[in-house]
């Protein structure tokens, strides 16, 4: 999906429960109609919709005319067991997955995920042969700019560090950098915050042999990506890509050198 040296670039949006079935199967008709557009910029494109309509999401997909990225927006470490409730990764897989989004701050904050629990999930995607889209991102936000970055650096080190510890080092992860204040806001962070604070994140993870993209999410939509494109390699939209139209200008300003 990418090499290290170059990502690729990909943009994407998670659907949370913010539709119904119905609605849903329809947002991802519609969208597959952008698999054209996502495929001449050289982008991949990945949707995330609720787990009770990943399979007919799949269906609708494998007819889109270039390939667009099912993902899902969680997964249990282990692949079966006594687990009421959670998902496996072995059935997502099954259910042509190819993209988990893990700890994401709702996920962090509502049901107190640790950086651990996230890291073992990363383990489990990457053994059933998914991508994992791991979210990270400060809690707070500093009012300082020199000293906000410094602050968000280091409460991510340690979110990239168990995620990359708990996976083979040949195997492609994604980051998407999610300061928790940004998320909901009425504004995306700051681009010198975000291109800053990214920046230091590859390096973080520089020397792996598998692909690392970066992501930003938070806010994020139209217009977004132009100012940050010297740090991340796309965008993880959340509510500005329930309308469609938002996502194709997205696409088409990605598509920009």
């Amino acid at each position: 999906m990418a090499t290290q040296s170059r990502p690729r670039r990909i943009v994407g949006t998670s659907l949370k429960m913010y539709f119904d079935l119905p609605s849903t199967l329809e947002y991802v008709k519609t969208a597959s109609s952008l698999a054209d557009a996502a495929k001449a910029a050289n982008i991949d494109l990945f949707i995330i919709p609720d787990f009770v309509t990943l399979l007919p999401s799949h269906d609708i997909l494998k007819f889109a005319s270039a390939p667009i990225l099912l993902g899902a927006q969680d997964t249990f470490w282990e692949a079966r067991g006594a687990y009421t409730g959670e998902v496996s990764p072995l059935t997502l897989s099954q259910a042509g997955v190819t993209i988990v989004e893990i700890g994401h701050a709702e996920r962090r904050r509502i049901f107190h995920e640790t950086d651990a629990e996230v890291a073992k999930k990363a383990a489990a995607i990457v053994q059933h042969g998914m991508v994992p889209l791991v979210c990270i991102g400060e809690k707070t936000h500093g009012q300082i700019a020199s000293q906000a970055v410094g602050m968000a650096i280091e409460e991510c080190r340690p979110q990239i560090r168990a995620a990359l510890g708990a996976i083979p080092d040949d195997s492609e992860v994604i980051f998407a950098y999610e300061p928790v204040w940004a998320i909901g806001a009425a504004e995306p962070a700051a681009a010198d915050h975000v291109v800053a604070v990214t920046k230091e994140l590859r390096r973080m993870c520089e020397g792996r042999k598998g692909a690392v993209r970066i992501l930003y999410g938070g806010s994020a939509g139209p217009g977004t990506f132009k100012n940050l494109k010297d740090g991340v390699d796309g965008l993880f939209l959340g509510r500005f890509a329930h309308d469609i139209k938002n996502l194709e200008q997205v696409i088409k300003e990605m598509s920009e050198p």
